[in-house]
């Protein structure tokens, strides 16, 4: 890997870790937001929701277009847009105006997951991308070590000011856009693949007759449902129904992005090595039991707590760092950055969906002790839809690990599956 590689790789990471964290620290916060907003758990799960449904509208119409354009500008305009709503966030004195500002974080959020997938796609070849989407996917992970618990540390060191974690994300993805703006170069590479398209809705119509594309985005919606029909309600789960205190519950997350950080370095490469896609089955046959564990979960020590928790981290990651190496390659590079535009809008709408079904299936204890129920059975759906996302990734990833298909430059492939490109080697050049 050269050195401009490893500065990009470097840059995507952190402007992944902003963007993780912004979403993740919402789901930690509805033990201080339902009490102070006097909300319900459904209303809570709308706050969630709320960013991933806009992102994933934004997502889908800036993919009409936004191949045309330089990968690296469309990334800061939507970065510059998410760091505004990020601000707004903290400064949202009710509901209502913290709705707003998440609708707002979303509309620009939806834009920049896609973008960093896509640049990732162009330089890496697939042979080699297991890495480097294992380096930036491992921000998620260091989002959960440091961001996650250190936001909830300065929430309650701040007399419980849920405001403080938005600013903070605000102000880094001030350092971070300056960043980017001066050390990334221009990401112009897919315009050597780039066909002329009769219309806007070109890159809609190439997915709608493509069935191979269809099924990778319906993949990517079943993953991430799947994985986060549980997380929303870790918090009160852990601090209401078992008994862990505010200043315990951050520690998950902790010890649980450790175990990712460790997982997306360690997976990707095993990956690139033994096949993705049976690296992705590992995870996901293994992570059914411990969401299985989890929604069920017995009274355990607190040590047994949090080595529960960090496998099943380490798992859920191992699954995302092999599929989206294995969704990025389904198209050809003229392609990948508007398609990889309709996947992050699969990913966020998944997010939604999982987060609005979950609001509605967990109720609170009718005794006002903070107790949520029904928590098992979000369990047992998810455990149905990982098994689902399982046999979809059997039947359409199957062959991609053992064919050697090279795109030369210049030379757009047709085929639908695989895809390989070099775009890595004018880079290093």
């Amino acid at each position: 890997m050269t050195k401009q590689e490893r500065i990009i790789l470097f840059l995507l990471a952190a402007l992944n870790f902003t963007h993780f964290l912004d979403f993740m620290i919402m789901m930690p916060l509805d033990n201080y937001l339902i009490p102070v907003f006097k909300i319900s758990p459904k209303q809570f799960s709308f706050l969630v929701g709320a960013y991933s449904l806009t992102a994933a509208i934004s997502g889908f119409l800036a993919a009409l277009f936004v191949d045309k354009y330089d990968r690296k500008k469309v990334l800061l305009f939507a970065f510059a847009g998410f760091i505004i709503g990020t601000f707004s966030c903290g400064l949202a004195p009710s509901y209502n105006f913290l709705m707003a500002a998440r609708i707002l974080t979303g509309i620009f959020g939806g834009l920049i997951g896609a973008q960093v997938l896509a640049i990732v796609g162009d330089i890496f070849t697939y042979e080699r991308r297991g890495v480097a989407m294992g380096a930036v996917m491992s921000s998620f992970a260091i989002a959960s070590i440091i961001g996650v618990p250190f936001s909830l540390y300065l929430t309650n060191l701040f007399n419980f000011n849920w405001h403080v974690p938005f600013i903070l994300v605000g102000c880094i993805g001030v350092v971070l856009i300056g960043l980017v703006a001066r050390f990334m170069p221009p990401m112009k590479h897919h315009f050597e693949f780039l066909k002329k398209r009769e219309s806007r809705f070109d890159a809609l119509l190439k997915v709608a007759r493509s069935s191979s594309q269809r099924l990778a985005l319906l993949f990517t919606m079943l993953m991430m449902i799947g994985h986060f029909l549980i997380i929303p309600f870790i918090n009160p789960y852990m601090e209401f129904n078992k008994g862990f205190s505010k200043n315990q519950t951050p520690m998950i997350y902790l010890v649980g992005g450790i175990a990712s950080f460790i997982s997306a370095i360690w997976l990707g490469r095993i990956s690139d090595k033994l096949g993705k896609l049976r690296v992705f089955s590992f995870s996901v046959i293994l992570s059914m039991f411990m969401v299985l564990g989890i929604t069920n979960m017995p009274v355990l020590p607190y040590v047994l707590v949090l080595s529960f928790f960090a496998f099943w981290f380490a798992l859920g990651t191992g699954r995302g760092v092999t599929a989206q190496a294995m969704v990025s390659n389904v198209v050809a590079p003229e392609q990948r950055g508007s398609f990889m535009t309709f996947n992050s809008s699969m990913q966020q709408l998944g997010t939604f969906i999982a987060s609005i079904v979950a609001g509605y299936i967990v109720i609170e204890d009718k005794g006002k002790t903070g107790k949520i129920q029904r928590y098992d059975w979000v369990g047992y759906l998810s455990i149905a839809v990982l098994l689902a996302s399982f046999f979809l990734a059997r039947y359409l990833f199957s062959g991609m690990d053992k064919t050697k298909i090279i795109v030369k430059p210049g030379i757009p492939d047709t085929a639908e599956l695989p895809v390989q490109n070099t775009v890595s080697s004018e880079i290093q050049n």
